[in-house]
């Protein structure tokens, strides 16, 4: 099993401060916590950076926009990232005509959360991450007013309802950024207990398409993978021989010890770069018929599955991605 390294998690106390790269940042102050976007935009939000406000459903979501006219959308019930626009407004991610935003269950579409566990397993598909409420611990900008980057921190940690499926205490720690058009992620998972813990983990990343048949993923070629459509919980072994992974029926692929960059190919002349750190395995899913907006997405997803996570109390694991759009020549 991977081991996890130590990282220093505290932060200094305090209103707004700045970071040792000069951002300026504004931090939890040490009150209740309140969900209501209104007390949360007076307490987080930032002028032309950064909005907290009342999403579909009336769910909290945080507004990142950068002054090259890209931004994000993040809800705090699952810490989901559900939109993230190119400066034209050409949106990126993709969120399923169906997806419920009243708490009911997780967002279907976007960047979900899957932890402790991806997947079928002991306890409920994917784990609990992505259907609880996060909070805001921080936001941030760049004080250049010519190139700001927004960002916003978020946090999850175990409960009575957490550990009822998975007794181990720890913290999520979540920071979403916005550099220029590049949606960048920076997830910390901490453990606070006095036992060790393993976890498998993913960002469920629906990312939209111009026809299913049109993507291809560029990559995987040379990789073992497990195929997990015959049978979920026995996956089949195989190994890529093909240089772009196209689609011609449901596809459910974890690939093994993944190069740290993948390009979804998404039929338009362009492509999403995917570039990880932290994230040793990559899974491309199209559930195909089984879903009628099957045509419009496919899922490039950074996992940790194959070799799941030990985390030592007291240390962390950490996770990077960043996404860009290319063009194709």
């Amino acid at each position: 099993m991977a081991m996890a390294t130590r990282a220093a998690m505290g932060r200094p106390a305090g209103a707004t401060w700045r970071t040792s790269t000069g951002k300026v940042r504004r931090k939890a102050p040490h009150v209740a916590a309140s969900t209501k976007a209104a007390d949360l935009q007076g307490s987080f939000g930032i002028d032309g950076s950064v909005s907290v406000e009342e999403g579909k459903g009336g769910l909290t979501k945080v507004v990142l926009r950068h002054n090259c006219g890209s931004s994000a959308e993040v809800y705090l019930f699952g810490g989901c990232v559900t939109s993230w626009k190119q400066a034209s407004g050409d949106e990126v991610l993709y969120v399923r005509p169906d997806a419920k935003f009243d708490g009911s269950k997780p967002i279907s579409g976007g960047v979900p959360h899957c932890f402790p566990q991806f997947g079928p397993g002991d306890m409920q598909q994917h784990g609990f991450a992505r259907n609880l409420e996060w909070t805001i611990s921080s936001t941030s900008a760049d004080p250049n007013p010519d190139d700001p980057d927004p960002s916003v921190e978020l946090t999850l940690e175990d409960s009575e309802y957490t550990r009822a499926m998975w007794d181990y205490p720890f913290k999520l720690v979540y920071e979403i950024t916005l550099h220029n058009e590049k949606l960048m992620t920076d997830m910390r998972v901490v453990n606070t207990g006095a036992e060790p813990f393993t976890f498998t983990a993913a960002l469920h990343t629906y990312l939209e398409v111009a026809g299913v048949r049109n993507a291809s993923v560029k990559g995987l070629c040379g990789l073992k993978y497990l195929d997990k459509v015959p049978d979920p919980e026995n996956p089949k072994e195989g190994t890529e021989t093909r240089d772009k992974v196209q689609f011609q029926g449901p596809v459910d692929s974890v690939y093994l010890n993944a190069p740290e960059q993948v390009e979804l190919d998404v039929g338009t002349g362009a492509a999403v770069a995917i570039q990880s750190r932290g994230w040793k395995d990559v899974v491309v899913w199209s559930p195909w018929t089984a879903m009628a907006c099957y045509e419009s997405f496919v899922c490039v997803e950074n996992a940790v599955f194959g070799q799941p996570v030990t985390v030592s109390p007291g240390d962390s694991w950490r996770g990077q991605q960043e996404f860009s759009v290319v063009d194709l020549e």
